[in-house]
């Protein structure tokens, strides 16, 4: 727990407003495997992480609301009667996005003040959105006694990042940051929401996390244009999205479709069977198989889906020519962001030192490394 972060908010906090807050940790997460696979109603694989959000929020005693974020040292202060989003308004459309999502479902809330900040760094792929979103919507939830579920909750959140973000996402991110538990990763059916928690010990390996620190610009738009390939697809097949299809289906409507859509759709299809064998590998204590499974699903991102990235393809490989690690991928969106490692325990310092220093070397940038324990979902902070 980040106690410099908590002490930081209560400080501001107090300064502010005046009042004691209340206070929501939200986690970020990781995702093992299944990489676009969640808008397509398949299966993913993700976990909550030991960094996140942290919310303090209380009841306000005027009729605005007040934002702090303690990260960007930006304050906002608005009515609850108007909430258009903001053009190019960053953090706070995902938080007034939720808010706007509860109003829609006819529940009413007062106004209330909010500081917040976190340890995610953002734009690494570990979904700090999320964690932001569900912070909000937990804390309003606690502070206005709403008696929203956690399911309800997700949606909302998820919601906001439609209607007032732009970015169609899946529910994996939301239902991961939310439903997360200590050293367990949730098998996900985003066609059902039902989750099967599977135990994760990696014996004498642990995940690392490598930061790029890039983010190419075309994460948004290629996003989208992904997920209407993916639609175009499914609705040819006759089915409702590409978790109903198999390579075979694939193949009878080969030439209907451009190769670059069908490697895209081939590439969804296999993901979600390599998820499925990712669980059982896990089930079966087979670390070596899990990695394997990590390593074909980056080739897949990189050569099927095409959402990699120069840096995200180049720290797999050293990871790929490195004995000692035995599974890497990229991670999240793609066109920068992290990879996720698996990696001998200790051979870890020795590697990590040496691909920094390649990846300094080759894109005179630096990377960041991450160690990231699997933890608890969003919850109430006891004071």
């Amino acid at each position: 727990m980040n106690h410099i972060l908590i002490e930081n908010i209560t400080k501001v906090f107090i300064e502010k407003f005046q009042s004691k807050p209340i206070f929501i940790k939200s986690p970020g997460r990781i995702n093992l495997i299944g990489e676009h696979t969640d808008y397509n109603e398949g299966f993913v694989f993700p976990a909550a992480i030991n960094k996140g959000i942290i919310t303090a929020i209380q009841k306000s005693d005027s009729d605005f609301c007040t934002l702090i974020s303690i990260d960007f040292n930006e304050e906002y202060t608005f009515s609850l009667k108007n909430l258009d989003p903001i053009k190019n308004g960053g953090w706070k459309n995902y938080i007034l996005g939720v808010i706007a999502e509860i109003q829609k479902k006819g529940i009413e809330i007062k106004a209330f003040n909010i500081v917040f900040g976190g340890d995610i760094p953002i734009g690494s792929g570990l979904s700090s959105s999320a964690a932001l979103e569900n912070s909000i919507v937990y804390g309003l939830n606690e502070l206005f006694k709403l008696g929203l579920t956690k399911k309800e909750m997700i949606f909302i959140s998820q919601k906001a990042e439609h209607n007032y973000v732009g970015v169609r996402c899946g529910i994996m991110d939301q239902y991961a940051s939310m439903f997360g538990e200590e050293n367990r990763a949730l098998f996900l059916d985003c066609r059902t929401f039902e989750a099967t928690k599977i135990n994760i010990d990696l014996k004498e390996y642990q995940l690392v996390l490598i930061n790029t620190n890039v983010k190419h610009s075309l994460s948004e738009s290629a996003y989208n244009d992904r997920r209407s390939v993916c639609e175009k697809v499914a609705s040819l097949l006759n089915i409702f999205a590409l978790r109903d299809a198999s390579e075979e289906d694939l193949l009878q409507i080969k030439s209907k479709i451009s190769e670059e859509d069908y490697q895209k759709s081939l590439y969804v299809v296999q993901e979600n069977q390599r998820v499925q064998q990712a669980v059982e590998a896990l089930k079966n204590n087979d670390i070596l198989m899990l990695g394997k499974l990590l390593y074909e699903s980056h080739n897949g991102l990189q050569n099927q889906y095409k959402v990699s990235c120069e840096e995200l393809d180049f720290l797999v490989k050293k990871a790929k020519e490195n004995l000692n690690v035995i599974g890497a991928r990229m991670m999240g969106g793609g066109f920068g962001g992290c990879t996720i490692n698996i990696i001998s325990k200790k051979a870890t310092p020795n590697f990590v030192k040496e691909v920094s220093e390649l990846y300094h070397e080759k894109f005179n940038n630096e990377c960041s490394i991450y160690f990231v324990e699997i933890s608890e979902g969003t919850h109430l902070l006891k004071q």
